[in-house]
């Protein structure tokens, strides 16, 4: 087991593998730092041989002072052109920097891509219409199923009913036309029966 665990302490301990580019990144930095030394020492130098040219002059060596001054402009050149040198390194270093992030970018970017025709190779359009075919036909299905676990009857069953319902009343309507009673027609001699409210009615007028 102590082998089994070690190994996976060594895969998880790993480090991430040194580029071209970050060996370039890490070369323009370090020269960078020593540009930057020799220009602090130069510096330093310069402020010094001043000071001595000024205790030369004072002395009444002027030969030797106008010698140290000729070595300070040298220098001078020379700090001028290691500043050159030192922002020209650095915008090297930052346009590296910023190429490989753009790199990461683009890396990232291909990944995602490619990810994304994978998931719609996975999810194709026409599968998807087909999917929501079989699903609403299995729903109508199992409704229909329902129903007639329940009891019920189905939409199309209700509307034969309700077409069944109607020619039934056009049937009983068509009926009831057919058998309209018949106007009478009363034998001759034959005497109009009265009703006795209406007799009772004519005797009362009478006696008044």
């Amino acid at each position: 087991m102590g082998n089994v665990f070690g190994k996976k302490s060594s895969k998880s301990s790993k480090q991430p593998a040194i580029t071209e580019q970050d060996r370039a990144i890490l070369q323009l930095k370090q020269q960078r730092d020593r540009l930057n030394q020799n220009r602090r020492r130069v510096e330093s130098q310069l402020d010094r041989e001043r000071e001595v040219a000024k205790q030369l002059l004072k002395n009444g060596q002027k030969d030797r002072a106008l010698l140290l001054l000729r070595k300070k402009k040298m220098l001078e050149t020379q700090l001028t052109k290691s500043e050159n040198i030192l922002e020209n390194v650095e915008r090297m270093t930052h346009d590296l920097e910023f190429a490989q992030v753009q790199v990461d970018v683009v890396n990232s970017l291909r990944q995602g891509t490619d990810a994304l025709k994978k998931m719609n190779d996975i999810l194709k359009l026409e599968d998807i219409e087909q999917l929501m075919e079989d699903s609403r036909e299995a729903i109508e299905y199992q409704n229909e199923v329902s129903n007639l676990l329940s009891g019920g009857l189905s939409r199309a069953d209700e509307q034969d009913v309700e077409a069944e319902l109607d020619e039934l009343i056009r049937a009983d309507e068509a009926n009831q036309l057919g058998q309209l009673p018949d106007v009478p027609h009363h034998r001759q001699g034959e005497r109009t029966r009265v009703s006795p409210t209406k007799s009772k009615q004519r005797v009362l007028a009478e006696a008044d």
